[in-house]
């Protein structure tokens, strides 16, 4: 069967418009509040920061009060100090936000796959509880706090992630990935507990 033969000069044209429209995809912004630089992704029409929130917001803490593990995976905020982490321009996103990229990254059933890193999260049984990364969101496993104690889990186990949804007065909504599944998982907890904050642009 006869291939028509695409011109170079046309070859040309689509390799570069294919790497430029790749290339916006993702991008940086400034934290103004204190200089630090992070990575951002967009994910369908959505743009998200591609770490963790490390912005040092009164009250918030790192796992186990390490600063090492901060610049890793990013600070953990209770409920309420989670809303003031982002900074202006960016929002802590809503529960239907988080539908949103779930939905755009595969589905609920395997988007935790897509969207974890492909290295950091903790084997289990044999089996790499790491993920393809396929959309550069990078999610990792920053575990879990409290404010009642100085108790912190699940690092490299669970990445939790806060919405500003509200499920009562005590309960807020939260993203969690994990080790074993594909999956994610809503879930609402304890406004005390302190959990990990991407943030989402205005």
């Amino acid at each position: 069967m006869y291939k028509p033969e695409i011109p170079l000069a046309l070859a040309l044209v689509c390799t570069l418009f294919c790497t430029t429209t790749l290339a916006q995809q993702k991008g940086t912004f400034t934290d103004t509040r204190d200089g630090k630089i992070y990575k951002t992704v967009k994910i369908g029409e959505q743009v998200w920061m591609a770490e963790n929130n490390n912005y040092n917001a009164s009250g918030s803490k790192c796992y186990k009060d390490n600063t090492a593990y901060c610049d890793m995976y990013g600070r953990l905020y209770s409920w309420e100090i989670s809303k003031t982490a982002c900074c202006k321009g960016w929002h802590l996103p809503s529960k239907a936000e988080w539908e949103i990229l779930m939905a755009a990254a595969g589905g609920e059933k395997t988007a935790g796959k897509h969207l974890k890193t492909t290295n950091g999260w903790r084997d289990h049984n044999g089996k790499s509880g790491n993920g393809t990364d396929s959309y550069g969101f990078s999610t990792l496993p920053g575990g879990v706090g409290s404010s009642y104690s100085d108790n912190f889990s699940y690092l490299g186990i669970y990445g939790l992630w806060w919405s500003s949804s509200e499920y009562s007065s005590d309960y807020a909504y939260y993203e969690g990935i994990n080790n074993i599944y594909d999956n994610v998982h809503w879930y609402y907890g304890d406004k005390h507990r302190f959990y990990s904050v991407r943030c989402v642009k205005d």
